[in-house]
C-alpha cells in the first residue's frame, strides 16, 4: 500500500498552516484516505512553539466543520525535508526561507500552496493574524479550495 506525506508551512504555525492541516485532514477522512496520507504543519519561526492554533482560526474552522483544537504549533525541522513528499508554503517569504534551509536534493518537494487553487491570483495566502473576521473567512475559502487540489494530488500519489 502506497503512502504519501504533506507538510504545510507558514510563519508561526498558528493560522494558515494549521488551518490547512485541519481542512485536509477532514477531507482525507471523508475520502477514507487518512491511513494512507499523513498531514502535518510547521512554522518557520519558533515564537509560538507548543501554543494552540489562533483562537480566531479555530472559531472560523469550527463553523465549517474542521477541528483545530488538538493542534500545537511546532517549528520546521531539518528532517522534515526528507520525511515529507510534498511541502506547501503559504507565501513567498516562507518559500525563500525554506529554499535557504532545504537540501538541494529535496527542493523539488517545495511548492506554493496557491498552485493548488482553482484560480491562482497570487503566490501568497495572506496571513490573517493582524486582520479581521473577513480575513479569516477569506483565508479559509482559499484553503478549502487549495486543499481540494492537494487532495487530488494525494489521491493520485497513493493510487
Amino acid at each position: 500500500m502506497k503512502h504519501y506525506s504533506i507538510l504545510f508551512v507558514c510563519n508561526d504555525n498558528l493560522c494558515r498552516s494549521p488551518t490547512a492541516e485541519g481542512v485536509l485532514r477532514q477531507k482525507l477522512i471523508d475520502e477514507h484516505l487518512q491511513e494512507r496520507v499523513r498531514v502535518d504543519s510547521a512554522g518557520t519561526h519558533d515564537f509560538n512553539v507548543g501554543e494552540p492554533a489562533d483562537i480566531r482560526a479555530q472559531k472560523h474552522a469550527t463553523r465549517r466543520g474542521y477541528d483545530l483544537s488538538a493542534f500545537r504549533a511546532r517549528l520546521l525541522l531539518a528532517e522534515d525535508f526528507e520525511r515529507f513528499d510534498l511541502i506547501l508554503v503559504m507565501d513567498d517569504s516562507n518559500m525563500q526561507t525554506l529554499q535557504m534551509r532545504c537540501p538541494p536534493q529535496c527542493r523539488g518537494k517545495l511548492h506554493y500552496f496557491t498552485e493548488f487553487l482553482d484560480a491562482q491570483e497570487s503566490l501568497d495566502i495572506a496571513d490573517p493574524f493582524y486582520g479581521d473576521e473577513r480575513d479569516f473567512e477569506q483565508v479559509l475559502d482559499q484553503i478549502e479550495d487549495g486543499c481540494d487540489g492537494v487532495l487530488q494530488k494525494a489521491r493520485q500519489a497513493v493510487a
